[in-house]
């Protein structure tokens, strides 16, 4: 992944945002210790992000579609009231032993319930409404994730998709994940169901609303 925005600038913005706790940092270790691909994980701009998010939203469900070793879902698990509830899909059974650990240890980990296996199929047998919905799996699946969760999502809530400027190759997109993420983003673009803007937070992050 090339750096968007300039490594000083990135560091400055890291540490003038609230630091992760203890725990935070050890997942991140870990992460980076025994994950082939570490760099999947959100850092402390994103997840204080989709912490805050949750919080402005007042939300009480949250899907999650991409768990990894479960550092998004943790913040955003932080981010909801004590009832709140986070459910969150992965496949990779690498990722859900460390991230049930993690889970186990935080004070806010009875807030999240893991779904193993393929998210479209998870999805299908979900009932909505949710508040906030998170992106960050598959790339060629992105526009299928979109269509079938819109449906789950509140009025006046959000989905948030990651990685939507996949290192700057959107604007010359040569590989089916890229474009897959183009597609993906003037699929929403051309939505009249949604509002929408694209931010160049990380690797770009898209906030959907719902009309």
């Amino acid at each position: 992944m090339i750096t968007l925005v300039p490594e000083e600038i990135e560091k400055y913005a890291h540490d003038n945002t609230t630091p992760e706790s203890d725990l935070f940092l050890r997942l991140r270790d870990e992460t980076h210790e025994k994950m082939r691909y570490p760099q999947m994980q959100v850092g402390r701009i994103e997840g204080n992000f989709l912490k805050m998010l949750a919080r402005l939203l007042g939300a009480r469900r949250i899907l999650e579609i991409g768990m990894f070793t479960g550092y998004s879902a943790l913040m955003m698990a932080e981010g909801l009231p004590e009832d709140g509830r986070i459910i969150t899909c992965d496949i990779d059974p690498g990722a859900e032993e460390i991230a049930r650990r993690y889970f186990a240890e935080s004070q806010h980990g009875h807030k999240i319930e893991i779904r193993m296996g393929a998210a479209l199929e998870t999805i299908s047998t979900l009932t909505g409404p949710f508040d906030m919905i998170f992106i960050d799996a598959d790339k060629s699946n992105y526009s299928n994730y979109y269509e079938a969760c819109l449906p789950l999502l509140r009025a006046g809530g959000l989905i948030v998709a990651d990685n939507v400027l996949w290192s700057g190759t959107v604007l010359n997109p040569e590989t089916e994940d890229a474009r897959a993420i183009v597609a993906f983003n003037s699929r929403v673009q051309a939505d009249d169901r949604v509002e929408n803007v694209l931010l160049t937070v990380r690797d770009g992050m898209m906030l959907i609303w719902k009309r």
